[in-house]
């Protein structure tokens, strides 16, 4: 719908896909998933490991429980693990690595997601993705999410690269 409306630049080089809390899970879920539609994926206090979560992780976060189960099915079922991050990560090859969007996440140090978020980007360390990781003051919360935005908006210009020749070429063709 949006290219029928709006004006877009149709390669990935126009695309980024950026969210916060779940919004950041979804993101970085398109960005592995689609790499050819995305040149940035970014996730500000993402809740990057709610499909690997047991009934014990939600003992702090029951406001959210009844969500992920109606999302993933209980904890250990195949939609759980097709939609978990870590094991999407861990599962890719080297040549869809070098394919993956620029990939940014952040997360307030007082965040209750702030160990998820490490993990995360250890994994990306561990496996060669290009990424950014910061981790900021702040909390699960919009006073961190409003700072964090403005950074965000900016970071698709400094990381995205350019497209090729070949991929203009291949734009112009349709």
């Amino acid at each position: 719908m949006s290219r029928s409306v709006f004006r877009t630049i149709e390669s990935r080089y126009g695309r980024g896909i950026a969210g916060l809390s779940m919004g950041g899970y979804g993101a970085l879920k398109f960005g592995l998933k689609s790499p050819a539609t995305f040149a940035f994926a970014g996730s500000m206090s993402g809740a990057l490991a709610v499909p690997s979560w047991t009934e014990d992780d939600y003992q702090n976060l029951k406001s959210i429980r009844d969500s992920a189960f109606s999302a993933f099915g209980p904890p250990g079922s195949e939609a759980r693990k097709a939609n978990d991050l870590f094991e999407i990560t861990r599962s890719l090859s080297n040549a869809r690595i070098a394919s993956l969007p620029y990939v940014y996440l952040d997360c307030g140090t007082e965040d209750i997601l702030i160990s998820d978020n490490n993990r995360f980007a250890a994994l990306l360390r561990e496996k060669k993705v290009a990424h950014e990781f910061r981790e900021l003051p702040g909390d699960h919360g919009w006073a961190y999410w409003n700072q964090q935005v403005q950074e965000v908006l900016k970071l698709p210009l400094e990381n995205c690269g350019q497209e090729t020749q070949e991929e203009i070429a291949a734009d112009e063709r349709g």
